[in-house]
């Protein structure tokens, strides 16, 4: 990259075509969403990579995913563009207040064993703060959080490629837990192996995940293999549904359904899970500077998890 062409030629537009690509990982949406024709965005794409001297964006048929290159990029774009909306607001003219928002990403086991302690708190001191949470996969987390869309997020590491510009602190190390309703077959014998729960359908995380491949490692550790036959998902209130109506067992991060088996909604089946712990925590732009409103919000979480840290 030619450091004095680069400077010159680099435009706003660029880089916010190249982040509305990045957030919606495709040019027909990123398009709509900026107003533009699609292959307006195409050659705006087209021209920022030609200055930068890199490819930053593999596209496809099944749409727009970040090479390393643009992972990098894409820390330096979001905080330019924060940059000046921040200078923007600070010597613009005086307008009305307008209400103060966090958003959140978190992983679904997470949002309920976390964020309802949080948010009540939170809510107490802050009433005059909208609260945007949205729930997804890891992989989703650390790409909504680096293209700016959500201000930090509950999750876990990830390879290091990656985690480019951002930041992991943990709050605590959760296991896999096998649950079934309280009248289960096998949680009535209360001596079940793991050979018998494969006879049951399973219910476990979606390929690509952190927990599916904790369990499948679980699993083989053991001299066993998944069934081809489970149901796969993510949500939680779905599975959780499944569990407590037919002879399911799920195969959950612990954090999910804590309340559940304190409660009695659900049964703990009686056998280790010992090697499928995974740290969870906060992942933040390493670049970013959050609202007072959002610090708040990540000290209330961090005493949240206290419980669980200590367990």
């Amino acid at each position: 990259m030619q450091k004095n062409l680069f400077q010159s030629r680099i435009r706003l537009r660029h880089l916010h075509c190249f982040v509305a690509v990045a957030q919606e990982q495709n040019l027909g949406r990123a398009a709509a969403k900026l107003t533009l024709s699609q292959p307006a965005v195409s050659k705006t794409l087209s021209e920022l990579e030609e200055l930068v001297g890199a490819r930053l964006l593999e596209r496809g048929r099944h749409g727009a995913t970040l090479t390393p290159q643009g992972e990098v990029f894409l820390v330096h774009a979001v905080g330019v563009l924060e940059a000046l909306g921040a200078a923007g607001r600070a010597i613009g003219p005086e307008e009305a207040p307008t209400l103060a928002t966090v958003s959140i990403g978190t992983l679904p086991t997470a949002a309920l064993d976390l964020l309802p302690n949080a948010l009540g708190a939170f809510r107490e001191t802050n009433s005059n703060t909208r609260v945007v949470v949205q729930t997804a996969a890891n992989a989703m987390l650390l790409a909504m959080l680096k293209a700016g869309e959500v201000d930090f997020a509950i999750g876990r590491m990830a390879d290091p490629e990656l985690m480019v510009g951002v930041s992991f602190e943990l709050l605590f190390v959760e296991p896999l837990e096998l649950v079934t309703r309280p009248g289960h077959p096998l949680a009535i014998d209360g001596g079940a192996s793991l050979e018998a729960v494969l006879d049951y359908p399973l219910i476990v995380s979606p390929r690509g995940t952190v927990p599916r491949h904790n369990t499948e490692s679980f699993l083989q550790s053991r001299g066993l293999r998944l069934p081809a036959n489970v149901v796969e998902m993510l949500s939680v209130s779905l599975a959780r549904l499944m569990v407590q109506r037919f002879n399911y067992v799920w195969c959950v991060s612990s954090g999910a359904v804590r309340d559940d088996l304190e409660k009695g909604l659900l049964a703990r089946l009686d056998l280790s899970t010992v090697g499928t712990e995974e740290p969870v925590g906060l992942l933040r732009r390493s670049e970013s500077t959050l609202s007072a409103s959002a610090l708040d919000l990540i000290s209330l979480i961090r005493n949240a998890a206290t419980p669980q840290r200590g367990g």
